[in-house]
């Protein structure tokens, strides 16, 4: 098969034509993949045809599957989990609406995540990715140089005790999520900016949903600072955003963006499966010094 890429925005983003990920995917073509990956951050495949033995056996191809936490899996596949929202779910949050890195708060992020689309409405349920190496470039010298040394914690209080959820919108009963867990709550450090181990680039590592407050300062005093560099981040020109139809796939690397599931499809279905690779722990740029 001889493989298409086509960047999808400026910045951010590649859709890969000419391949069946189930059969096709020899050592070459994995290869070709990899690297679209780290030179794109996120790359789509269309017309796919996935089992979820199909999704697991590819994405075990990128590398070794970590359990979701917090999040039941599909019943006989343990890597896998349903993201869904029934048509007759309205007016709810859902699963990764807000811009995030996936599982930021764990000691060893995922770096990479695989969803596949089973059913999705044509034109609604868009995602948006956005290019954490160039919200970090686009910064001052100064700046970057002040974030460099830099830490901030980050927990899954989501999911956790501490903290009540929001009361103004209901959260859809179609995904089995685990909340209310008091080890969800604990903070781990990161480093604000990490160094990528394949590309060198160095990302902003930061988040809204996950990132609390930076090391050794309040939620309070963090805040402004953690906005204005959320509004950096999500500048559109850093972004690109995905069209899902049925049998698409979509790879993404965690190390180096954010991403956001749009909420615009009241009234219709939307079920995707999703598998995660990789667990990695973000190293910053004088982890060694």
């Amino acid at each position: 098969m001889s493989l298409i890429i086509t960047p999808l925005a400026a910045v951010i983003g590649a859709e890969i034509e000419g391949i069946d990920i189930v059969s096709g995917v020899d050592d070459k073509a994995l290869a070709r993949i990899r690297s679209a990956l780290i030179e794109y951050q996120v790359v789509f495949f269309r017309d796919q045809k996935l089992s979820l033995d199909g999704l697991e056996e590819f994405s075990a191809r990128l590398g070794p599957l970590l359990r979701v936490p917090y999040v039941e899996p599909v019943d006989g596949h343990q890597n896998v989990i349903a993201v869904l929202k029934e048509a007759d779910e309205a007016q709810i949050s859902i699963f990764g609406g807000e811009w995030h890195s996936d599982f930021s708060y764990l000691e060893s992020p995922p770096s990479l995540t695989v969803l596949y689309a089973e059913d999705v409405p044509d034109g609604r349920g868009d995602t948006l990715w956005t290019n954490m190496y160039a919200a970090y470039e686009g910064l001052s010298d100064g700046f970057r140089r002040k974030l460099d040394r830099m830490r901030a914690m980050h927990s899954g209080h989501i999911y956790g005790a501490k903290r009540p959820r929001p009361t103004r919108l209901k959260t859809s009963q179609s995904m089995k999520i685990r909340r209310g867990n008091p080890e969800a709550d604990e903070e781990r450090s990161h480093p604000v900016v990490r160094v990528h181990p394949e590309s060198g680039r160095r990302a902003l590592f930061i988040n809204p949903i996950y990132t609390t407050r930076f090391e050794g300062m309040g939620e309070n005093e963090s805040s402004p600072l953690l906005d204005t560099l959320y509004a950096e981040a999500t500048r559109p020109e850093y972004t690109c955003r995905f069209e899902w139809r049925d049998g698409s796939v979509a790879v993404w690397d965690n190390r180096c963006t954010m991403h956001i599931a749009i909420n615009d499809y009241d009234g219709f279905r939307r079920l995707l499966y999703r598998t995660t690779v990789g667990a990695e722990r973000p190293v910053g740029l004088h982890e060694n010094e």
